[in-house]
């Protein structure tokens, strides 16, 4: 079973910057056989989709909060995802979740029963 490892999270000020990392336990797995992004969580609320992408017929999703802030990437040649956070505010504050496998569109990214998810990896934003 492939898993996938976050990092990159942490603290930082409102208005700071910080890149998130997705990596694959295995070689093999090829980020770009599938629709891939990041979601977070907070306590008390559902898991939202923040960003995701998919290389075969491309298209990039952003939720409306993070338009303009956000950009999602992949490195093929290190088989990485990112999540590159600029204009960070207190909202933000969440576990992010690497995900792979997912049902995605231009006006939707949601998970599947099949998704690989991460543990999670932390980011705080302070006011």
């Amino acid at each position: 079973q492939v898993q996938v490892t976050e990092s990159g999270g942490g603290l930082v000020e409102a208005g700071g910057s910080l890149r998130l990392s997705c990596t694959a336990s295995v070689a093999s797995f090829d980020f770009d056989e599938y629709s891939v992004g990041w979601f977070r969580q907070t306590p008390g609320k559902e898991r939202e989709a923040v960003s995701c992408t998919r290389v075969i017929l491309p298209v990039t999703y952003y939720t409306d909060s993070v338009k303009g802030r956000f950009t999602i990437s992949r490195d093929h040649a290190t088989n990485a995802l990112y999540l590159q956070m600029n204009s960070l505010k207190p909202e933000d504050t969440a576990m992010y979740y690497c995900a792979a496998g997912l049902t995605l569109s231009d006006s939707l990214c949601a998970s599947r029963k099949d998704t690989i998810w991460g543990q999670g990896t932390q980011v705080a934003v302070s006011s």
